[in-house]
């Protein structure tokens, strides 16, 4: 019984915000709208392509290794809380230890561990993904950047088209090291788009890159003006569209569909309207919307982007 005649004991209002704290836990938790099948990816939305599953890997486990050190931290500072507390001691001042050389070589060592096996994973897993002489590509598609919309040259040999991609004057940005992998003879055809442009199917903005599903397809990416940044959200991958410097990078679509991107780089005013969908079709459908964008008059190609540099260009050809 306290002093004050009370039965009330000290450590019932800590258990009472304990369990004040778990239920808002157990709410944040359960409002999420995230169903049982999400919760494995973790925020991650369904891969639809051959290399997403390898990015979901590579969350899953970074996700692993924070919450085993988290569990870790939390434990000693809870156990350190309630073990080394001043009301269980009754010492005013417990004894205080310095230099002790093992524990400050576990806190030196455990983080470049962890730090290392993270590095490694993410070093190899990123040179999987953004390597482009394991598969020749089946597609190649110049994705071009510019405020506020995004264009697609499709470097594709399309029936009735005349031209070559290799020496086309709108696609002389592009370094010859792509250049030399397009198809022979690829008079191509464009779309392109405006902030205004919906999808015809599901009136989302932007305009809409058609991909053919179960084919290799290789992104060029090129800018005008400044640093965009290709996403494409469900494919779990995205690279910076730089001008005056090509990216690239390759994906297998396996999943049919209409998906969102957007430009995932600040890059002015409206940044937030340079939206765009992917549409993953079967190759006959892909080839017949080539064909009908030939049957617009979008047939050629438009401006790729900003010329390189010396620099640049010096750069790449000393790694050749």
């Amino acid at each position: 019984m306290s002093p004050n005649g009370s039965d009330r004991s000290p450590r019932r209002p800590m258990r009472r915000k304990l369990l004040q704290a778990m239920t808002a836990g157990l709410v944040l938790a359960t409002a999420t709208g995230c169903t049982y099948k999400d919760f494995p990816r973790l925020g991650m939305p369904t891969p639809t392509t051959e290399e997403a599953p390898r990015i979901l890997s590579l969350w899953q486990g970074s996700w692993a290794a924070a919450l085993a050190v988290g569990v870790l931290v939390w434990g000693l500072i809870i156990w350190s809380a309630i073990f080394h507390r001043r009301s269980r001691t009754k010492v005013e001042v417990p004894p205080q230890t310095r230099y002790n050389m093992p524990i400050e070589a576990l806190y030196t060592v455990v983080p470049l561990v962890i730090v290392s096996v993270l590095f490694y994973f993410t070093a190899r897993d990123e040179s999987k993904l953004l390597s482009l002489s394991d598969k020749k590509p089946d597609v190649t598609v110049n994705v071009v950047g510019f405020q506020w919309s995004w264009g697609f040259n499709y470097i594709e040999p399309v029936p009735g088209v005349t031209g070559d991609a290799k020496t086309d004057s709108n696609l002389a940005a592009i370094p010859d090291r792509f250049k030399n992998e397009f198809p022979a003879n690829a008079g191509g055809v464009y779309d392109v788009g405006t902030p205004a442009t919906r999808n015809p199917q599901t009136g989302n903005p932007g305009p809409t890159l058609w991909l053919p599903k179960g084919k290799t397809v290789r992104f060029v990416l090129t800018s005008r003006d400044v640093i965009h940044s290709f996403w494409v959200v469900p494919f779990l991958m995205k690279m910076d569209v730089i001008p005056g410097h090509t990216n690239s990078f390759q994906v297998t679509p396996n999943k049919e569909g209409t998906f969102l991107g957007k430009c995932a780089e600040l890059c002015g005013v409206d940044h937030s309207r340079m939206l765009f969908n992917v549409k993953v079709v079967s190759p006959e459908r892909y080839e017949q919307h080539l064909k009908d964008l030939a049957k617009k008059g979008q047939t050629g190609y438009v401006p790729a982007g900003i010329a390189q540099t010396s620099h640049e260009k010096n750069r790449e050809t000393n790694n050749l």
